[in-house]
């Protein structure tokens, strides 16, 4: 008679960025070195405040995805270098500009610059990095990858303008709020990641399946961040849980849950959204709402969907280490939900 031998069952693997950040780091030593630098002014309130958001732990995803996309693409030169740089200093200043405009209190777990130096010097800082963000695409010399990041900042720019109409608006459909968060949050994941190919001097073909991926992986990381504000914890967030609540944003799991809740469900989510009159208890009962009516699920069940086209947009690819780095990115920015 055979004896069984009980295997141990193995544990899943946590999707991670590790192989990205493993192709990737001597590149991105340089693109904190040029950080660093490019940061710095004469005016010392400049480096004082772009430093304190600067240094404050973000994953630098974004240029990471500049970097590996070169590189995939075989790119011998040093303008990635400097494109990424200028994706990192447009995504630092559109987070100095939308703690303002959202009034935010926190920013990856430290005090927002805005509270720290006030709203104008914020404006201002912001500013002065996107100068320097446009600075290092003209010295990179090619048009083609600084139309693409201009655009990119345009579109940034209208998706903050939609975000501000539609805030506090019960009435936003899935698709309008789409709209904001393809134009707010996909844009610059989206030229990240096709700039890459870009500066490589890559076919057409294969600078569309990178502007698809990096659409896409960023419509996904963003409804994922729209699930977690209400169902995951402020070090995943890095910012408080429920602000979106706080500051009316009218969001994916908002929008779902409207629509689908009873009559009292909505003067709910009228009275602490639209005017602002919220009281203890109610994040609370918007959360078990949210999962009453399935919304944070099927958010995430979206933002999967999304996952997955920016996979298929990889697969002509032929394998290697980079795409699979890629590949696991989306991975683990649809995992922060667990």
């Amino acid at each position: 008679m055979g004896v069984v031998v009980p295997f141990e069952e193995k544990q899943p693997v946590e999707p991670s960025i590790d192989r990205l950040v493993g192709l990737v780091t001597d590149d991105m030593e340089r693109v904190n070195r040029l950080i660093l630098s490019k940061a710095g002014s004469d005016v010392a309130l400049i480096p004082e405040v772009a430093n304190h958001l600067i240094s404050s732990g973000g994953k630098r995803l974004r240029p990471m995805l500049t970097l590996a996309a070169a590189q995939m693409c075989g790119y011998a030169g040093d303008g990635h270098v400097k494109l990424a740089t200028s994706v990192e200093f447009m995504h630092t200043a559109t987070l100095l500009h939308d703690d303002v405009v959202d009034e935010s209190d926190m920013r990856r777990g430290k005090l927002a610059a805005r509270k720290l130096w006030g709203n104008q010097a914020s404006v201002l800082v912001g500013d002065f990095l996107l100068g320097q963000a446009f600075r290092m695409m003209v010295e990179v010399g090619n048009l083609q990858a600084l139309g693409i990041l201009s655009d990119a900042a345009s579109v940034i720019a209208e998706g903050e303008v939609m975000q501000l109409a539609a805030a506090k608006n019960m009435a936003t459909t899935e698709d309008e709020y789409l709209a904001v968060i393809r134009a707010k949050t996909a844009a610059l994941f989206s030229a990240a990641a096709e700039v890459g190919p870009v500066v490589a001097g890559r076919a057409r073909e294969e600078q569309a399946a990178f502007r698809s991926y990096g659409t896409n992986l960023g419509l996904a990381f963003q409804l994922i961040d729209d699930a977690l504000d209400y169902g995951g914890s402020s070090a995943k967030l890095g910012k408080n849980v429920g602000d979106d609540f706080r500051e009316g944003k009218i969001t994916l799991p908002v929008v779902l849950a409207y629509r689908r809740g009873s009559d009292e469900d909505r003067a709910f989510w009228s009275r602490c959204l639209q005017e602002a009159d919220i009281r203890d208890g109610d994040l609370a009962r918007a959360v078990d709402l949210m999962r009453r009516h399935r919304a944070l699920e099927d958010t995430v069940e979206r933002a999967r969907h999304y996952g997955s086209i920016a996979r298929d947009a990889l697969a002509p690819f032929r394998e290697s280490e980079h795409k699979r780095a890629l590949l696991e990115v989306v991975e683990f920015c649809v995992a922060r939900a667990h």
